[in-house]
């Protein structure tokens, strides 16, 4: 049975750092407790400059279909992804720190209760390709 939450999931920032992620099992982000084996994932460390890390953070996105960006400011971006065989949207935060040099991430879909671990499988992926 897959639920469906009951109000919307939130992106964006609150007090300089992503939402939560809820109790489902939708949703990865670095900003999660580290004993949080559902939740938790690893940042991206990085050793260039913000504007290099930002483009190759793009560029990765521009690699996968189906990918729109949403928004972007200096040290944030927000992508959906949309899903292949459903067509379900998925959300992609990345937050750059740039005096540790770190870039930490987000990923949650919009709908459902069990997302066969897409979004830990993504980010990943993105991960790999970043130090590629």
């Amino acid at each position: 049975m897959i639920l469906m939450p009951k109000e919307e999931r939130r992106v964006g920032l609150k007090n300089g750092k992503f939402y939560p992620c809820d109790t489902h099992h939708v949703c990865v982000s670095t900003m999660a407790d580290k004993t949080d084996e559902t939740h938790y994932i690893e940042p991206i460390i990085y050793t260039s400059t913000l504007e290099e890390a930002k483009l190759k953070i793009k560029h990765i996105i521009s690699s996968f279909n189906r990918t729109q960006l949403l928004e972007e400011s200096e040290n944030y971006m927000h992508f959906q992804f949309t899903t292949a065989l459903f067509r379900f949207n998925d959300d992609v935060e990345f937050l750059f720190n740039d005096t540790d040099k770190i870039i930490h991430f987000r990923s949650q879909a919009r709908m459902g209760g069990y997302d066969w671990n897409t979004n830990r499988n993504r980010m990943e992926k993105i991960r790999k390709l970043f130090f590629t």
